[in-house]
């Protein structure tokens, strides 16, 4: 038996942990801390390679604060929420909020927040937000975060980062849930722990166009229900309203919204006064039907900056726009698939219904978004959930079990087979699944998303690969989004059903 640095084990054909943490977003190095902090050998995988293949990377607005007031907070993640978000999963995010952030943002990490002349933070605002409570660097914050976070974590005694390496099968015995399956060759390596926490992010490549990176495959949520473990919510997935029509498409945060931007239509008018009383704040799901509505009827809907000092103010966005040609004050925006509202049923503590599997993140439903998500809150529910799963997760010794036994007799797939098969997927989710969804539509993408997964079991039996795994995880959770969609016929947030005849609002 060889120790690593970390303190893990190798053992014949596996390694052993005392923490597993798949995923390398806030949430899972928040979890990776904690539990490191309790004395713990934490080994954390993940697929990137490099820190923007990660979601919270690419997280613009910032982190909400309660800044003083935390039944504001509440209220406003509740009404965003359509009214469906838990009392009890709110409660602990908005009591935990301020002393994560004051913990690991600014004392451990010093991560460099604006500021104002006065030398105190710059807090903004953005959508269904009633107060400037949202600290934020530039509008590039999860770079800010993430980076100086696995860089901390590198150098930290009792963890291991292990990049470019996927989970590909939850090792379970009577229950419980006892490591995973890695993809290392030959043909896969099963790695063991005292628990396992999953951090594997979003939906977003489920989706032709969407704000996520290309590798957010619903992997956690999809090994997670193959597993056992209960999935809820899993029909709100949540659109943003200002992102890029064109091609490669970027978010336009909310921020600039925060701060004056204002949307016009094709006509140049202004119109969100006449969906929602906060015109432009309104809750991302309204804002998102709008401006699908008003690029209907009009033609285009632009987010005008004029307001703004928007070069100064908003450097990267304003290159990304220039990159793509983008000359003046207004740029061209249409809704794109954003974020999952649901996803693995956890409790606050961020612990599945399969014992010692834990759940964080986009990949999880704590309940605090309900059927629409209020801007900002991701990275705070990942710190918040990280932490309060990492420290629930030790004190567990790892036990080794017989793994799935992955082949990898058939090596070759056929030319092309993972890109045609995800373009099928993509665009059955985009057609049936998307910003609007009615029954018959949602009927048929359950049965070409079920042939589709078919397709693909029928090779993975025998071919152990990163992108057939990915495939099949993808297929599977848009099935379970499928389902979720079928068996909820009221229209609620990001769910909006309607019959054919029926426009958006």
């Amino acid at each position: 038996m060889t120790e690593t640095n970390t303190g893990t084990a190798t053992t014949t054909g596996g390694e052993t942990a005392d923490v597993l943490v798949v995923g390398s977003g806030i949430a899972g190095c928040s979890a990776a801390l904690a539990a490191a902090r309790d004395g713990a050998a934490v080994l954390l995988l993940t697929k990137a390679t490099k820190p923007d293949d990660a979601s919270t990377d690419w997280a613009q607005g910032g982190i909400s604060t309660t800044r003083g007031d935390p039944d504001s907070l509440k209220r406003d993640i509740v009404d965003a929420s359509d009214g469906t978000a838990d009392p009890d999963a709110v409660e602990t995010l908005v009591a935990n909020a301020d002393d994560a952030v004051e913990d690991v943002l600014i004392d451990t990490l010093e991560v460099g927040f604006d500021e104002t002349d006065d030398g105190e933070f710059d807090y903004t605002r953005e959508a269904a937000h009633s107060d400037y409570r949202i600290l934020h660097v530039d509008a590039a914050t999860g770079t800010h975060i993430l980076r100086p976070f696995l860089n901390y974590l590198d150098d930290h005694e009792r963890i291991e980062v292990r990049q470019d390496t996927a989970a590909l099968e939850l090792i379970t015995a009577e229950g419980r849930v006892h490591g995973v399956v890695s993809d290392e060759r030959p043909t896969g390596k099963p790695i063991y722990a005292g628990a396992t926490i999953l951090a594997t992010g979003g939906i977003g490549a489920l989706y032709g166009r969407s704000t996520n990176p290309a590798d957010a495959t619903g992997d956690g949520i999809a090994m997670a229900a193959l597993a056992g473990a209960d999935v809820e919510d899993m029909e709100y997935v949540q659109f943003h309203p200002t992102a890029y029509a064109g091609e490669n498409p970027f978010l336009l945060s909310e921020a600039l919204r925060g701060e004056g931007a204002v949307l016009r239509n094709g006509d140049g008018d202004q119109f969100m006064a006449g969906y929602h009383s906060r015109g432009d704040l309104a809750p991302r799901d309204v804002v998102a039907r709008a401006v699908e509505t008003e690029r209907e009827e009009t033609g285009e809907v632009v987010l005008d900056v004029s307001p703004l000092e928007f070069e100064a103010d908003y450097p990267g966005i304003a290159e990304k726009c220039r990159d793509r040609g983008i000359e003046g004050d207004r740029i061209p925006v249409a809704p794109c698939e954003h974020f999952l509202c649901g996803g693995i049923d956890v409790d606050e503590r961020g612990r599945t219904s399969l014992d010692r599997l834990y759940a964080v993140g986009e990949c999880a439903r704590t309940g605090v978004h309900g059927a629409n998500r209020l801007a900002s809150t991701s990275l705070l529910e990942g710190l918040v959930w990280g932490l309060r799963a990492g420290t629930d997760a030790t004190g567990f010794d790892p036990a080794v079990v017989e793994a799935p036994e992955l082949l990898n007799r058939d090596p070759d797939l056929p030319e092309r087979f993972a890109t045609e098969k995800f373009a099928r997927l993509t665009q059955t989710m985009d057609d049936y699944l998307g910003l609007e969804r009615n029954p018959e539509e949602i009927d048929r993408s359950s049965a070409v998303l079920r042939r589709l997964k078919g397709e693909v079991d029928a090779y993975i039996r025998t071919r152990t690969a990163r992108d057939l795994y990915e495939l099949r995880n993808a297929s599977v959770t848009a099935l379970l989004i499928a389902r979720a969609a079928g068996e909820n016929t009221e229209s609620t947030g990001c769910h909006y059903v309607v019959d054919d005849e029926a426009p958006l609002p």
